[in-house]
């Protein structure tokens, strides 16, 4: 169980930094240039997001946080089976769940935006501040995630 507490706690603190990167200077700078830009540019990202070493991380985080919270309910052991489980719970619900309730969706309407229309950069707009904030909130519940992953290997 160590082994996988390890792992857990360093791939949700990537996960924290890959977030927090976007959410400390990405966003920022890609507010920062011509809306289609910034526009096109965020479009390409959400393609190029589906890369296997991406991916791979994004989805196996909560597969393996909800199976080692299983074993660790099944072999409670109260100095660490409540920091696995709170751990799992954080991630799963903080990261994977935001991810799909808010970031998702407001990638899916940047999507259709056509950048180049008055519509599309009051799109963009919008999006920069509530993608940032729900970000942001991804970012928080992966670095809380890996202190809890953190918490049960001590």
């Amino acid at each position: 169980m160590t082994l996988a507490l390890l792992s857990l706690c360093v791939a949700s603190a990537v996960m924290g930094g890959v977030f927090y990167a976007f959410s400390s200077f990405v966003m920022r700078a890609l507010g920062g240039i011509p809306p289609a830009e910034g526009i096109r540019a965020m479009q390409r990202i959400n393609v190029d997001v589906f890369h296997p070493s991406f991916m791979a991380l994004f989805f196996g985080l909560p597969v393996a946080s909800v199976g080692l919270a299983g074993v660790a309910v099944w072999r409670w052991d109260p100095a660490v089976s409540p920091f696995v489980v709170a751990g799992a719970v954080v991630y799963v619900v903080g990261c994977f769940g935001v991810t799909a309730a808010g970031n998702v969706p407001l990638n899916n309407a940047l999507e259709g935006a056509d950048p180049d229309t008055e519509a599309g950069h009051r799109l963009w707009a919008d999006y920069l501040r509530r993608w940032t904030r729900w970000n942001t909130v991804r970012t928080a519940a992966c670095i809380v995630a890996a202190v809890l992953f953190g918490l049960a290997l001590v």
